[in-house]
């Protein structure tokens, strides 16, 4: 991490790592810029989480109505969210599954922040994107997917989505510095992560990076949850012990288990996999599941070795340019398993 920091990768990080139960590792790297004058992080900082969220919040909250009964993952999605319909018979075909597991046909991404200022209007502009690819018939990483997902959580549920993960996984688990559009007593506790120059023309800290969330009013199905590593650990410690009090644990395998379909997917419902070459590392089990988020930040989880490692960074100050996260997070996470088990090198040879 230090060497991440040294190779302006990024310049705040702060990592958690359980092992069997138990808080093995808490740490605190760097400085919240590069400036020397910069406050130095602990870790008691929070980072935007970025596409985590989509695993810690959105995923579970569909965990959570799935256990309760009220959601059908079969279920057409123009069934909950009728705008998603359009003149492609297809949509019709995009099931709740597809959605959690990047399957619809609907493409990756798209700047819609730049043409829609409300949250209304970027929400209808996710709705009639057009599909890229027959439902089901491939896996791409989709943030459109999500934001319609949440939609339909939030009508399931007839609740918000931050409303929803407050009351039924943060508060309960403890989880006292997670949340979304975070207060501004938190502020001076949080990294920037950009020198917006283009889209907001500011500088970028306290609120959420991903402008597509940012419109949506920092509360989005893609992005949007903010959290310290902490709390990101006191998660993963109760989804290592099988999800309870959250949901029981077939739930959670329901959810954590790979995709057969569409062919060579390596997304569970929500969770990625580990596929080689992995960011979780060499070594994580085939049984493992994560989540990586763009400014930086990860949650590997291992049931078969009982293990979780959060990586939260700000590799997107000030700019998005850096791409070399991408060699330091699998390092990190062979690093933690190697301290872990002294012998694993040997035995992998």
């Amino acid at each position: 991490m230090q060497k991440g920091i040294a190779h302006r990768v990024f310049p705040a990080a702060s990592i958690a790592v359980t092992s069997h139960g138990a808080l093995v590792a808490l740490k605190a790297f760097g400085r919240f810029t590069y400036e020397s004058s910069s406050p130095l992080v602990s870790i008691a900082t929070v980072f935007d989480l970025a596409s985590v969220s989509k695993a810690v919040a959105t995923t579970s909250m569909a965990m959570i109505l799935y256990e309760r009964g009220l959601i059908d993952l079969e279920a057409p999605v123009v069934s909950i969210v009728p705008e998603f319909a359009g003149s492609d018979a297809r949509r019709g075909d995009v099931t709740v599954r597809m959605l959690l597991a990047h399957s619809s046909g609907l493409p990756a991404y798209e700047k819609l922040f730049l043409r829609m200022k409300t949250r209304d209007e970027l929400l209808a502009a996710a709705f009639t994107t057009p599909l890229t690819a027959d439902p089901g018939a491939r896996a791409e990483y989709s943030d459109i997917g999500f934001m319609i997902l949440a939609v339909a959580l939030d009508r399931i549920a007839d609740e918000g989505l931050d409303r929803f993960c407050q009351r039924e996984i943060f508060g309960p688990l403890g989880m006292v510095h997670t949340a979304y559009n975070p207060p501004a007593a938190w502020c001076a506790s949080i990294p920037p992560t950009a020198d917006d120059r283009t889209f907001r023309k500011r500088i970028i800290q306290g609120e959420v990076q991903d402008e597509n969330a940012s419109v949506l009013g920092g509360v989005a199905g893609h992005a949007g949850l903010f959290a310290t590593a902490e709390d990101l650990a006191i998660f993963a410690h109760v989804l290592q012990q099988g999800g309870r009090p959250l949901v029981r644990p077939e739930t959670l395998a329901l959810f954590t288990l790979r995709e057969t379909a569409p062919a060579g997917t390596s997304r569970a419902l929500g969770w990625d996999t580990p596929s080689a070459p992995s960011q979780s590392g060499k070594y994580f089990s085939p049984r493992s599941y994560g989540h990586l988020g763009y400014t930086g930040t990860s949650l590997w989880i291992d049931p078969e070795r009982q293990l979780s490692v959060t990586m939260l960074t700000n590799r997107t100050w000030p700019d998005c340019s850096n791409k070399a996260i991408k060699d330091v997070r699998p390092a990190f996470h062979n690093a933690v398993v190697e301290a872990l088990e002294p012998g694993i090198t040997e035995k992998i040879r």
